[in-house]
């Protein structure tokens, strides 16, 4: 495989990756969810930690930390071990499932029961499948991999992009760790890129102002971000930050790349109207980049 042939499967993939997102990501933002949580006693933050760590088991507070690589330790010292007082995993799981389900059929309607929903289901598990028999190094997918599928094809949909997501999620990581990143550095990066909000990213993970600017003075320090009061990167912080983006989609590319490119196209084609729904509905910065995309 040439590297020009190479950056072009890594393309489509991520393309593919992108477009699934925020049918998965619904249930972060799901009132649902919150409600589901609350019936368990807890809030929604800790419902968020207890309910996405439930496939590893009552985890211990630090195997949290180290797999939700980007989160304040301290945020998380807040929610684990005392979800686990509160519900067991397996509460915590059945309750994420319910709000998922609750939350898409409200949204999709009748197309949580259409061919077009059907078909998808197909395709993504498909995908989601040629990643089981490769969980070493992934301790967050290798968990939720073991989890039984569900039976409705939109929730087949949505665990197999569950599966897509943390194997990704774990190859990512791996891709900071390599750069020498911590996770507070990371969302830093990632924030001087452009995409996204910097105080949306630092207040979702729960860092402090006074973290976060240490964090960009460090980076300076370091040569990966530029001096001033705008938040950028320098021409090394970008080619370094493009590094990690090539490494983890190329972690990620094995079940986009089983699929193949026509494949992908089709689930691309079949999500995305499903992706926009809910993204006009919970997670509005994402309506744009759907709206652009090319089939």
């Amino acid at each position: 495989m040439t590297q020009h042939t190479d950056r072009d499967s890594l393309a489509f993939a991520r393309q593919t990756w992108r477009t699934l997102e925020p049918y998965h990501g619904a249930v972060y933002f799901s009132p649902e969810a919150a409600g589901q949580y609350a019936e368990l006693g807890v809030d929604a933050r800790t419902g968020y930690f207890a309910s996405r760590s439930a496939a590893l088991g009552a985890a211990p507070t630090d195997l949290v930390i180290a797999t939700f690589y980007n989160f304040n330790p301290q945020v998380v010292r807040r929610s684990i071990p005392a979800a686990w007082e509160a519900a067991t995993p397996q509460q915590f799981a059945a309750a994420r499932l319910t709000a998922i389900d609750t939350t898409l059929r409200r949204i999709l309607g009748t197309d949580v029961t259409s061919p077009a929903m059907a078909r998808a289901a197909e395709l993504a598990r498909t995908a989601a499948e040629a990643t089981v028999s490769h969980p070493q190094g992934r301790p967050l997918f290798a968990a939720h991999a073991a989890l039984l599928w569900p039976s409705a094809p939109h929730l087949v949909l949505w665990h197999a992009q569950t599966l897509l997501r943390e194997f990704r999620g774990d190859g990512h990581v791996a891709a900071l760790l390599t750069a020498g990143l911590s996770g507070l550095e990371s969302l830093v990066t990632h924030a001087a890129t452009g995409e996204f909000d910097a105080a949306v990213l630092r207040d979702s993970r729960g860092w402090t102002p006074e973290q976060w600017g240490q964090s960009v003075q460090n980076l300076r320090e370091r040569g990966w971000l530029h001096d001033g009061p705008h938040l950028t990167l320098t021409e090394d912080g970008t080619r370094r930050r493009a590094e990690i983006e090539y490494t983890t989609d190329k972690l990620a590319a094995l079940p986009y790349l089983t699929l193949g490119p026509a494949a992908c196209a089709e689930l691309r084609s079949l999500v995305r109207p499903f992706s926009l729904a809910i993204a006009e509905e919970l997670l509005p910065w994402a309506v744009d980049r759907l709206s652009d995309e090319s089939a």
